[in-house]
């Protein structure tokens, strides 16, 4: 299976949103919140189910003027399904 063709989908036990008194976005989930850093958030704003893995790497770097961002998108989606915030 082809890591790039995947597409990620926060789960239904999260609700990202902003948070003003963390200055952050958050991961809300039954059992308490998760404070994202910048990184965090905008890859997983974008992991809608409707967007493969190529699409967001590639969404990434033309917002942020970066190339090589493959391996870090990558290993972020991977931790991010081991911790349930990703299906």
């Amino acid at each position: 299976m082809n890591p790039l063709a995947d597409i990620p989908k926060l789960s239904r036990l999260f609700r990202m949103q902003w948070e003003e008194a963390q200055n952050a976005h958050v991961l809300l989930y039954p059992e308490g919140m998760v404070k994202l850093n910048q990184s965090a958030a905008e890859i997983l704003k974008r992991c809608d189910g409707r967007t493969d893995v190529a699409a967001i790497v590639a969404q990434l770097e033309a917002a942020f003027s970066q190339t090589d961002l493959t391996s870090d998108v990558l290993a972020f989606i991977v931790d991010a399904r081991e911790r349930g915030w990703l299906v």
